[in-house]
């Protein structure tokens, strides 16, 4: 069986009303010494959990493109960017609204960046704290169960 992967194309983006369904755009950030794998994560600002960087479409930027400007902002990372997703997971981020503040589903699909070049100075670098992890160790940090899975089983191998 041989796979064909169609090239991404920039996102035009339409508007949406703030509690609609939102995309998000997330990057599974790796590495590859002696042999092993390894997997970065990140704080978020707000509660410090372990996360990935992820974040919303970027305007002519196509989805693997915005993941990676998500990886620099966020992580300070520069690498190669991959157009393959690797799945997909969901979550409730909570928004501000005019009447206060609503929980909003966020799909968030997530793509593969190997790190060239980890900057220590960056967009985002006072607010967030990064580790590398084995890819076992990063999804045993993680909440949401379906991001867990997809950095559990990530295999470097397979983008080549």
């Amino acid at each position: 069986m041989t796979l064909h992967i169609q090239t991404q194309r920039p996102l035009v983006m339409p508007s949406a009303r703030k509690t609609d369904l939102r995309t998000q755009f997330g990057t599974l950030v790796y590495r590859v010494q002696n042999d092993k794998t390894q997997v970065l994560l990140i704080t978020t600002r707000r509660t410090k959990r372990w996360s990935i960087p992820k974040g919303w479409p970027m305007h002519g930027l196509t989805p693997a493109q915005a993941a990676a400007q998500e990886a620099w902002e966020e992580a300070g990372v520069r690498g190669t960017v991959f157009d393959q997703c690797l799945g997909v997971y969901a979550y409730s981020k909570t928004i501000k609204t005019r009447g206060g503040h609503l929980p909003v589903p966020i799909l968030v699909m997530v793509y593969p960046v190997q790190a060239r070049k980890l900057s220590a100075k960056f967009p985002e670098a006072g607010q967030r704290r990064r580790k590398w992890y084995s890819p076992k160790k990063a999804a045993a940090r993680i909440n949401e169960p379906e991001l867990a899975q997809i950095i559990r089983n990530f295999d470097a191998r397979h983008l080549r």
